[in-house]
């Protein structure tokens, strides 16, 4: 069985790159191993979205709003390992 593939279409127009570059690496170095892949896709119109074996898991658009960093990582974690513990992040703000 290959590893899952997570998919951020970001916006070239709105130069949103480096914040799909950013949350690419939040989700490798999180999962390690759990991750196959984690691709780059240019796109227009304003798109931010985050697909996991082609499941759309969030998107700018639908939300009105980018992706926390730690919501992305539970999201991603409760599709691939939902049993793993992501220490802080799973942690309530006070």
């Amino acid at each position: 069985m290959s590893s899952p593939r997570v998919e951020i279409t970001y916006c070239t127009q709105c130069r949103w790159l480096l914040r799909a570059a950013w949350m690419a690496q939040e989700l490798l170095t999180t999962f390690t191993t759990e991750l196959g892949e984690v691709a780059l896709v240019p796109g227009t119109g304003g798109i931010f979205e985050v697909r996991l074996e082609q499941e759309l898991i969030f998107s700018r658009k639908e939300q009105g709003r980018f992706p926390e960093s730690k919501e992305l990582k539970q999201l991603v974690r409760d599709r691939i390992a939902p049993e793993r513990d992501l220490g802080h992040s799973d942690r309530p703000k006070n």
